[in-house]
């Protein structure tokens, strides 16, 4: 018995949309990793790009539990003493609160140059629209999968 390994001819990708609203981040930032690597798919194969092309909207609607708005997000600048934080919680009310999301998909995903070029199937929107209605997306209701994946405040 051979070990089956996909081809790139045999790879069929499909577009997502997911509402992220209500929806608990880390678990979001799970399922959407596990589709851009494409783990959801018999054929997965590890060395190829199988995942689907991710959607996510309503980004800023994202819940966080417990006490995760008040962690601080450090960087650095290059330069000397140009550290700098900011919570999730002002990047969220920021001007760019799909980042959050970005952030929390790229580091459930294996480093290295496959997940970065993963990394550029994924569409996030702050708001309700997206751009994309062209590609004709599937729905993937991630609120119904599993009764945890909501926040119950």
């Amino acid at each position: 018995m051979k070990t089956y390994s996909a081809t790139p001819a045999e790879i069929e990708k499909k577009w997502v949309v997911i509402d992220a609203e209500g929806v608990v981040l880390g678990r979001l930032a799970s399922i959407i990793a596990m589709r851009l690597r494409g783990k959801h798919k018999p054929s997965f194969t590890p060395h190829m790009d199988m995942g689907d092309n991710v959607i996510v909207v309503n980004a800023d609607k994202v819940q966080l539990t417990g006490r995760k708005r008040d962690k601080p997000n450090y960087w650095h600048t290059g330069f000397p003493g140009g550290i700098k934080s900011r919570t999730t919680g002002q990047i969220l009310e920021g001007e760019h609160p799909e980042r959050v999301v970005m952030q929390a998909v790229k580091r459930m995903l294996p480093g290295g140059k496959l997940s970065r070029q993963q990394m550029t199937h994924l569409r996030v929107f702050a708001g309700p629209e997206h751009t994309l209605q062209a590609q004709k997306p599937e729905t993937l209701d991630v609120k119904a999968m599993n009764k945890k994946n909501t926040r119950s405040a």
